[in-house]
């Protein structure tokens, strides 16, 4: 996986699944991202390939919420997202305690590098999440 920051987006497999949301009808996107989450969730293992478009879907369903930082990073999806279902927000929260567990690849790699932006990170994206309920 080519990473070059912390951020949500920041690496290729985030990015191609920015790519799989603009691909998608409009009508099929929350779909794309809704999927992302439960592959996420129902991992018995999460590897970093699964993990990073959870946290990308994530982010994109947090963007909605009061509180919310907007998805402005050119690696993000270019199209417009419908209203997401609020529904999205607890499947996203379990999606990226998943990706904070011990059985995530990304996790892994993140303490492997020994950096401290990341998981402060995907801890302000899931208190958003869950103060949207």
């Amino acid at each position: 996986m080519g990473t070059w920051d912390t951020g949500h987006f920041d690496n290729d497999t985030a990015a191609d699944f920015s790519g799989e949301i603009d691909d998608a009808p409009e009508a099929g996107r929350e779909a794309v991202i809704r999927n992302a989450l439960t592959v996420a969730i129902e991992a018995d293992y999460l590897d970093s390939d699964e993990g990073a478009p959870a946290v990308a879907a994530a982010a994109l369903v947090a963007s909605q919420c009061p509180g919310g930082e907007p998805v402005t990073t050119a690696y993000g999806p270019d199209n417009p997202l419908p209203a997401l279902a609020t529904d999205l927000r607890p499947l996203a929260v379990k999606a990226l305690d998943a990706v904070l567990g011990e059985n995530s690849e990304l996790r892994e790699l993140w303490d492997d590098a020994g950096d401290k932006e990341w998981v402060p990170g995907i801890a302000r994206l899931r208190e958003v999440l869950v103060a949207a309920g």
